[in-house]
């Protein structure tokens, strides 16, 4: 893949991880800082699956109670194995956030949210610290956009260090906040999200996410479904990698030459989750 793009190209594989994403990284760090009486209230967060799973870890560690809000519609494996860290799932067909919210009040917990929030930002950082650690002369590093935790967290990190290295973020055409939202100068709420990349298709990014991204950030650029799949296919039959749309959109933007990259450049791109079920699976054997 090296020699078909033009760059030497490197993997951040967080589909290794701890739950097969990034995610355990900022929900460690956020609930390491929680007060004594933060944590005996118990946590609540919303999330698509990938951060629910990582807070339920997170939380099975620090022996918190945790509870997740889901949509009704979300991955049935995401669920379970939610549940399977000890987390309690309550599923809604409403705005899952507004749900949240309403428990949270409800029944006096404590809130981490999943991306605007600089504990979890910090904890998302590391990944960013780490490809430094062992890529110094990294050039450049594609990192997929959601609300925004991981790209302000990874380019916080790269840039305190290293300024000179290009931070570009990846974005589904049909759930693009943070392109919008940077165009507007201001926090963008979409009336409508058509994208298979589930994990990269909240509403909103977060107001810190947003000023993180303009400050360290140098380009966004959006790939579509489409270009997702095929960069997931070929992950899979040349690296033997399995990713999910969510995970793969940093490797589609460098594959699709949505931003300009010197020849021969160090190029780190971020995969940053594999939680791919077999019916998730099917459905894009079926696109194909």
């Amino acid at each position: 893949m090296s020699q078909r793009i033009g760059v030497r190209l490197f993997f951040k594989a967080e589909i290794f991880q701890k739950t097969g994403s990034f995610k355990p990284r900022g929900s460690l760090n956020k609930l390491a800082h929680l007060t004594e009486q933060e944590k005996a209230k118990g946590v609540i967060t919303v999330s698509s699956g990938n951060h629910a799973q990582g807070l339920a870890y997170a939380a099975s560690i620090f022996g918190i109670q945790a509870t997740v809000v889901m949509r009704q519609d979300a991955s049935k494996s995401k669920i379970a194995l939610t549940k399977s860290y000890g987390a309690e799932v309550i599923l809604t067909e409403e705005n899952p956030f507004h749900t949240c919210q309403a428990l949270q009040k409800e029944r006096n917990l404590t809130l981490v949210h999943p991306f605007d929030d600089p504990h979890v930002i910090a904890g998302q950082g590391t990944l960013g610290s780490e490809i430094l650690d062992e890529h110094p002369d990294v050039d450049a590093i594609f990192v997929s956009i959601g609300g925004g935790g991981l790209i302000s967290g990874v380019a916080t990190a790269i840039k305190l260090r290293n300024p000179s290295v290009k931070i570009i973020g990846v974005e589904p055409v049909g759930a693009s906040a943070m392109w919008q939202s940077l165009r507007e100068q201001r926090v963008v709420h979409l009336d409508k999200i058509d994208t298979i990349a589930a994990g990269l298709a909240p509403p909103f990014v977060g107001e810190l996410n947003l000023a993180l991204v303009r400050k360290y950030v140098d380009e966004v650029v959006l790939v579509s479904d489409d270009e997702l799949v095929e960069a997931l296919w070929l992950i899979l039959e040349q690296s033997k990698l399995l990713t999910e749309p969510s995970g793969v959109a940093g490797f589609a933007g460098l594959l699709f030459e949505k931003a300009k990259i010197p020849k021969d450049s160090e190029v780190v791109c971020v995969l940053s989750g594999g939680n791919m079920d077999r019916y998730d699976l099917k459905q894009l054997l079926d696109r194909s």
